[in-house]
């Protein structure tokens, strides 16, 4: 009862049981028309049965233009609140809570879909995303006020739906990030310039959903601690981690429950997720893109031949010198926390539970938030209560899951890890089971 892991931790409208989040991360699970399917209430649960506090979904679009793959569950539609309330039921009875993650892709898909097909999409900017090539056209003021209204009317539905809370995605390259950055936002309007002005889209959509919603339902903002833009080295650096303490404790004035910090002004980035890139699975999986961006087959070229990886190898890699893989921005998140008073949650390769224990007692972040250890061993958590400090057949933090995301299952691509290939494939294959025994609420649609 002392493990500080395993506290209950006390927002101002929610507690959750410990202080251990399932991160935001998905796959192609659902419907061309944004609706939910069995498959994720599925996935979702593997987590909630395997003892996590609460669950922030994947990336979930306030509106249709704005996914990443075609596949992702969106929330713009009313009628879709039934969905969503199903899902909600299910990983409550499964022991977690549910916080549902507003987003908007911007300039920064994978794969668009046919709403967002053979068009710019909106953003902040109408420079093209640098890595893979996406088009963009800059919103105009009315747009961007468009935009606030439909974060205000999603975090609405996602109440209606008696889910736990929503999180605003203002990090890793999507939307609010794109008017954030310093390195991306070359606005002349009230949305670009200063810091302040970047940061008047997110702090207006803050003020818009609790004008919509009140302020006792729990909001948290996802932030990256520092842009580490220039992963292709003639990028401009972006926003530093001062800018972000700045914008944080403005966040929290304007009535943040909580801050989930994490890095990069892209993702993924070369620190977020750390560990490897498997660029040989890259030569495999990345031809699904090659159309997306005006750069997708300089990059696909460079994965495809063994001679030219090493360029982009170099490129990647050259940031992640001299940086741990686990508690990667745990240094960050500790300098926001310092300079807040609401919940700070840090993500980045957590697994090892003494670890963790010890950031937490010396004060260094309230909670963490995992994604791929979490997929590698869903039950982490009830190990770190049985007593092992690391689970059995730890995360390797190969990145597999991330790279064979545009075109296969979610799940642990590590084979290593797994008795033969079959037994791989299995678990990649089972949130697909409509076994009557997965005790799981069907979604009537």
């Amino acid at each position: 009862m002392t493990d500080p892991i395993f506290q209950p931790l006390h927002f101002r409208n929610l507690t959750v049981k410990n202080r251990v989040f399932r991160s935001n991360i998905s796959g192609r699970f659902d419907n061309e028309d944004g609706s939910l399917s069995q498959t994720r209430i599925n996935w979702e649960c593997k987590f909630a049965r395997g003892g996590v506090g609460a669950i922030i979904s994947s990336y979930v679009p306030v509106r249709l233009d704005g996914r990443i793959i075609a596949g992702y569950a969106t929330i713009h539609r009313d009628d879709f609140i039934p969905l969503w309330a199903k899902l909600g039921e299910a990983v409550r009875a499964n022991g977690a809570k549910y916080i549902l993650q507003l987003s908007h892709s911007g300039r920064q898909m994978d794969l668009p879909g046919i709403h967002n097909q053979l068009r710019r999409t909106p953003s902040a900017t109408s420079r093209a995303e640098p890595l893979h090539g996406f088009l963009t056209e800059a919103m105009s003021t009315g747009e961007v006020r468009r935009m606030v209204r439909d974060f205000a009317r999603a975090a609405w539905r996602a109440r209606e739906a008696g889910l736990d809370g929503i999180e605003l995605h203002a990090a890793n390259g999507y939307l609010f990030t794109q008017f954030l950055s310093s390195a991306i936002n070359d606005r002349s309007d009230c949305y670009g310039g200063s810091l302040r002005n970047r940061a008047r889209f997110l702090l207006e959509v803050i003020a818009a959903i609790r004008d919509t919603v009140g302020s006792d339902f729990h909001l948290q903002v996802k932030l990256s601690a520092t842009d580490h833009n220039n992963v292709l080295p003639w990028e401009s650096k972006g926003n530093t981690l001062a800018d972000t303490i700045q914008v944080a404790q403005w966040c929290e004035a304007l009535g943040a429950d909580a801050l989930h910090v994490s890095t990069g002004s892209l993702f993924p980035h070369p620190l977020n997720p750390p560990g490897d890139l498997p660029l040989e699975i890259l030569a495999v999986t990345y031809d699904a893109m090659i159309s997306s961006g005006i750069h997708g087959f300089r990059n696909f070229l460079m994965f495809r031949y063994p001679s030219l990886r090493p360029i982009f190898r170099w490129m990647w890699f050259r940031m992640k010198k001299g940086r741990p893989v686990e508690g990667v921005g745990l240094d960050e998140a500790r300098a926001i926390r310092n300079a807040v008073s609401i919940p700070v949650i840090s993500t980045g390769g957590y697994q090892n539970a003494s670890f963790i224990r010890g950031a937490m007692e010396r004060g260094e972040l309230d909670a963490v938030s995992i994604a791929r250890s979490l997929v590698a061993n869903n039950d982490l958590v009830k190990q770190w209560a049985g007593g092992a400090d690391v689970p059995e057949r730890p995360c390797t933090y190969c990145n597999k899951c991330l790279v064979n995301a545009p075109k296969n299952p979610m799940g642990c691509y590590e084979e290593a890890r797994f008795p033969s290939r079959k037994a791989m494939i299995d678990e990649l294959m089972s949130i697909y089971s409509t076994r009557a025994d997965l005790k799981i609420p069907e979604v009537q649609q």
